[in-house]
């Protein structure tokens, strides 16, 4: 599936962009320098830099999978018709800076995430 895209501003701004969620495994004194990135600039030998460097693509991948599988199910979970406070594709739309048509793509890959006995994206209850 790919990445969604913020909604278009009504007013015809530009879509402010999102900043990435800090990543938790590295320290902080490691961010502090804009050069460092998980001790990669470091790696002199291109053979290991293109080795780890792919490990941690490959990662990123998996990551970004996983975390797009959550935001379905939870897409569906709040626009689940049963709830009272369920939410339009629209405001799904806006609450995750999405498209309205992303956001019904969402809810109906949530759905099947669901329909497979899914209750988590690792198949977990």
């Amino acid at each position: 599936m790919s990445e969604p895209r913020p909604a278009p501003d009504p007013r015809g701004a530009a879509p402010r962009r999102m900043r990435p969620a800090p990543l938790l495994f590295e320290p902080p004194e490691a961010t502090a320098d804009p050069e460092h990135f998980f001790g990669l600039e470091s790696i002199a030998d291109p053979r290991e830099l293109l080795g780890r460097s792919t490990e941690l693509a490959l990662a990123f991948r998996a990551a970004a999978d996983r975390a797009t599988e959550f935001q379905a199910l939870a897409a569906a979970q709040l626009a689940d018709p049963k709830r009272f406070d369920r939410l339009t594709p629209a405001a799904l739309a806006e609450r995750a800076e999405w498209t309205e048509d992303y956001a019904r793509k969402m809810v109906e890959f949530g759905r099947s995430l669901m329909r497979d006995g899914a209750a988590r994206p690792d198949g977990g209850d």
